[in-house]
């Protein structure tokens, strides 16, 4: 198979949900009360606390960009922590212009007691949930805070993080990685069984014992070892034509830019060597289908088909390549 795609909800739907979860951890969390954390301060107090805790010597300037408050907010908010003995303000021994923030003794043990109910807190949330859900709950997370960061920072964008994950070549399991990857998904929303599972891994095990070959080129997002998401490219270079094959995404990474990462990278290696492209896949997957418009390609044939085990209406798409200018 060459991509998989779960059927996309509509963008509205997407962002009501995603308002929902924020304002149920809004609440869950403890931030519409008064005082945060067990402690007898605000939570934009509480936050302060932490981040000086974290970052001795911190300035007033920093503090307030990462706490998302002007100037004067921030003046306010670090002459309280100081009045209640919590805060050291001392001049910057390179700028007699600027403070560097510490915390007090009576501030370390606060700042202790808040990660201890923190920490039963999440400790608590998370022995509800098994340890696969977990580290997807981190991913996602991870990856929505760093897109709200967008509109606040100057931070490298989450894109070029992920960027860095994304590995050429055979990696020790990806074979068995993405035959899951393929296997889960066919399975739950298609009714796929064993021959389609038998007939990815071996064709993929296939492929990955030529490489490095030349017109041939497979990539991987990983993380912790593991295979989240592939690409491959299977070029006859005789022939001057493509094939675009085992193009998956794991569902914790929707959304995170990955795919079309990988996407890009085949369609710049394929532009540099080859005059078509093609991939197989079958109707119904519309958000894959969207992908693969936006790269270029076009729907060239369609028809009731077995090949992957099942009866389902196969599509063949084709782009041709866009020559890399000298």
């Amino acid at each position: 198979m060459d991509l998989v795609d779960l059927p996309a909800k509509s963008r509205e739907t997407t962002i009501l949900e995603l308002r929902d979860f924020s304002r149920k951890l809004v609440r869950e969390l403890g931030f519409m009360r008064t005082t945060l954390a067990d402690s007898d301060l605000a939570p934009s107090a509480v936050h302060a606390i932490i981040e000086i805790g974290a970052t001795p010597g911190i300035s007033a300037k920093d503090l307030g960009n990462i706490l998302r408050l002007d100037k004067s907010n921030t003046s306010r908010q670090v002459a309280k922590l100081e009045a209640g003995g919590l805060v050291n303000r001392k001049v910057a021994n390179e700028d007699a212009r600027s403070s560097e923030l510490y915390l007090t003794e009576a501030g370390q043990k606060l700042r202790r007691k808040i990660d201890r109910f923190a920490t039963d807190q999440v400790s608590s949330a998370l022995r509800r949930m098994v340890p696969a859900d977990q580290q997807v709950l981190v991913r996602s997370l991870a990856l929505y805070a760093d897109a709200l960061a967008q509109d606040h920072s100057t931070e490298a964008a989450p894109g070029r993080v992920l960027a860095t994950q994304i590995q050429e070549g055979y990696q020790p399991g990806c074979i068995g990685d993405i035959a899951s990857l393929h296997a889960r998904f066919y399975a739950e929303h298609w009714g796929f069984g064993a021959f389609f599972e038998q007939k990815v891994a071996r064709e993929l095990a296939e492929f990955a014992g030529t490489l490095p070959a030349d017109g041939k080129a497979l990539w991987l997002y990983a993380e912790n070892g593991r295979s989240l998401a592939s690409v491959a490219i299977d070029g006859d270079d005789e022939t001057g034509i493509a094939h675009l094959r085992w193009f998956i995404v794991d569902d914790s990474l929707r959304g995170s830019g990955v795919g079309r990462q990988l996407m890009s990278r085949a369609m710049r290696f394929v532009d540099e060597r080859f005059s078509e492209t093609y991939l197989w896949t079958f109707k119904g997957l519309d958000a894959a289908r969207h992908l693969y418009e936006s790269f270029g390609f076009q729907l060239t044939s369609e028809s009731e088909g077995m090949q992957w085990g099942t009866n389902v209406v196969e599509q063949r798409f084709s782009r041709c390549s866009v020559r890399t200018q000298p």
